[in-house]
């Protein structure tokens, strides 16, 4: 007798997750609307590998990216590595194709990365980066390109029917402002360690800062002191941003490198205002470091309104010497990437993701078994005409079908029978008021075409 088969759990690795319907929907329209914004600024597409060459990723973003690198050996015995943003693929992908792209080169790259990080709250150990870069130019121009590309995917992600979207502000600094303090009280040489004990500021406050400066940096308690008075002059978030970059100016007197920073990031406040954003969309944020080592000038971090808890989740800066490590051809650059699964979750938290499992909005019920052929010429007629539809597949009884509609989030449902047929119309049951009108259906379908465009898009 043979022993019974042995069942294996279904289950999933700790920080990785399966995507149902109700959540991939939403998740590809979001993505559908980011790329749109990248195409409309002239961003285009590209891919690379998910492994790398060790060498290619290793000590490129910090010590704690290296440690949360996922790495080991082919079969080959190459030391091998999963890419732990898309950035750092990118310059390697231009530097190697740096002889086949025409510069400044625009590109935007939507895939998933890899961590192994302590899971919390939007964060996981496989997720998806949109990001989008230009490289090939030092020009200011493309910092303020950048804001403004950041400003219109974050405005652009309305997810609900409704089009409501939770309010966001884009903390924007420089690290040529932070470099240059440093250079003007003699730390210069310890900017990593300084730069990254900064940027836990708002985590774990002033005077752990201050302590983690002495022990990483050997920095003494007036110099920790005078980097973290030079951030105050940016705390006030509702304070003028020009005023308070003139005393940034002034503290920074006498330093070329931060007084760059300073000149920038007033010009990309001015940009802002010129085309119009309201004021205080933009926040002078002296305290932002971003923890990435490879950054070298203009930063930025976004954060929800109502969920500033949830931190950053959209973010990058310029960065002018990291494909230097892959060649001799300059190729200063600068993007920022969207994190898709820490927005989402921040907007599932908001109630702000509408809930469906299908991707078209209208239903056909099937229950009449005579009229199969009828309903598959409706719904093609549907779709040629741009309204997707799906013909449920069994003659079951209106009612359960109905039930299937409604726990699928269909808007819609087009009930045709052999009386609806001889008077020529079909019935349009409008499933979110429940509430039902008979629409003429002729040959073309054209008044049932129209009437669907009202009721879906209304």
């Amino acid at each position: 007798m043979s022993e019974p088969k042995k069942i294996i759990e279904p289950r999933t690795l700790k920080g990785f997750r399966d995507f149902l319907p109700e959540m991939m929907i939403p998740r590809e329209k979001m993505i559908a609307r980011v790329s749109e914004v990248y195409r409309s600024y002239g961003y285009s597409p590209i891919d690379t590998p998910v492994l790398e060459y060790l060498e290619i990723l290793s000590g490129k973003g910090s010590d704690e990216t290296d440690r949360q690198l996922y790495r080991f050996k082919d079969h080959g015995g190459r030391e091998v590595g999963m890419r732990f943003d898309l950035t750092v693929p990118f310059a390697r992908f231009s530097a190697q194709h740096a002889a086949e792209l025409v510069l400044p080169f625009k590109r935007y790259h939507i895939a998933k990365v890899w961590r192994g990080e302590n899971t919390q709250a939007g964060r996981y150990r496989e997720f998806s980066q949109c990001d989008f870069d230009v490289i090939g130019t030092t020009s200011t121009l493309s910092d303020i390109e950048t804001a403004l590309v950041i400003n219109d995917v974050m405005q652009r992600i309305d997810l609900r029917s409704d089009g409501t979207f939770t309010r966001f502000k884009i903390h924007v600094n420089s690290r040529k402002i932070l470099n240059g303090l440093l250079e003007k009280i003699g730390l210069a040489e310890k900017a990593v360690p300084v730069l990254r004990a900064l940027d836990k500021l708002a985590k774990i406050g002033r005077e752990k800062v201050i302590a983690e400066m002495a022990e990483t940096a050997g920095a003494a308690q007036s110099q920790a002191e005078e980097i973290l008075d030079v951030v105050g002059c940016g705390a006030d978030a509702a304070a003028d941003p020009r005023r308070r970059l003139d005393e940034l100016a002034v503290r920074l007197a006498g330093n070329g490198l931060g007084l760059e920073g300073v000149e920038t990031l007033r010009e990309i406040f001015d940009a802002a205002r010129a085309v119009g954003l309201p004021d205080g969309r933009f926040v002078l944020d002296v305290s932002i470091a971003r923890g990435l080592d490879y950054y070298t000038g203009t930063i930025f971090e976004t954060f929800l309104d109502d969920l500033p808890s949830l931190g950053s989740v959209a973010s990058g800066g310029r960065y002018d010497n990291l494909a230097g490590l892959y060649t001799k051809t300059p190729l200063p650059g600068i993007g920022a990437s969207l994190g898709i699964d820490r927005l989402f979750a921040g907007l599932e938290e908001l109630g702000m993701i509408d809930r469906v499992s299908s991707p078209v909005r209208v239903l056909i019920p099937y229950f009449d078994r005579t009229l199969s052929r009828e309903y598959i010429r409706l719904a093609a007629l549907l779709r040629r005409g741009g309204v997707g539809a799906e013909v449920y597949p069994e003659p079951k009884k209106l009612g359960q079908q109905l039930k299937y509609a409604d726990r699928k989030g269909f808007s819609a449902a087009l009930i045709l029978g052999s009386g609806e047929l001889e008077k020529g119309v079909i019935q349009v049951k409008n499933l979110k008021t429940q509430t039902q009108e008979d629409v003429p259906y002729a040959e073309g379908g054209e008044e049932l075409l129209a009437y669907l465009e009202r009721l879906l898009n209304g």
